[in-house]
């Protein structure tokens, strides 16, 4: 009788393969979601390559430790940041102030929608806020900003009061959209949501409205 053919080894479960040009994508990926879980303070790198399902040292090929990826994230979210006010502003009158207000929408759609992320771009140490691909995101939001502002309000920049309104506007949104994530805009919350959006329309209109 013939033999039997050897047993087939069992497949190894071996770590996703990612080509050089797409690992990069997939740990961001998978460090968002590292982060959105266990905050801040639990993220780590171990935690990330095992999300992405590859080995513990892959992340090294791109990012030196916790902060490098940190950082990549947070300029990572200030371009959706941007994109997320630039939507709600293609769905808006066209006039400067009616720019400004769902600008500002969009800055709290972000925040709500990212909220770890977002306290990571504006409320942490974690980041390299010298890197200078993280600077260049932020500024490219601030300068959206100021440019929102001028639209508003085109005498602001011949008032010399352009920096004082930006402040303001950030200030107004930057405030709703966090007092919304911790849960404590109590007022605005308990409405339904088409209430909510009208309501935080109202809020921000009547804050950046030129005087």
């Amino acid at each position: 009788m013939p033999s039997r053919p050897p047993p087939r080894a069992k497949a190894s479960r071996q770590p996703k393969s990612y080509h050089h040009g797409n690992l990069r994508p997939a740990l961001l990926a998978a460090a968002e979601r590292e982060l959105a879980e266990h905050g801040i303070e639990g993220f780590s790198l171990r935690g990330v390559a095992k999300r992405a399902g590859v080995s513990h040292a892959a992340p090294a090929h791109h990012f030196a430790d916790a902060t490098g990826l940190l950082t990549a994230l947070a300029a990572l979210g200030f371009e959706r940041f941007v994109a997320a006010q630039k939507a709600r502003q293609t769905k808006a009158a066209t006039d400067g102030l009616s720019q400004l207000v769902a600008a500002g929408l969009g800055y709290i759609d972000f925040a709500r929608a990212h909220p770890a992320l977002f306290r990571l771009m504006f409320s942490s140490d974690r980041p390299d806020h010298g890197d200078r691909t993280l600077c260049a995101s932020a500024e490219a939001a601030m300068a959206k900003l100021v440019d929102d502002v001028r639209g508003a309000d085109p005498q602001a920049d011949a008032a010399g009061t352009l920096a004082d309104r930006a402040a303001t506007a950030w200030a107004l949104a930057h405030g709703l959209a966090d007092l919304l994530v911790a849960g404590r805009l109590k007022m605005v919350l308990k409405r339904p949501a088409a209430e909510q959006q009208s309501s935080l329309a109202a809020i921000l209109r009547q804050g950046l409205a030129p005087r």
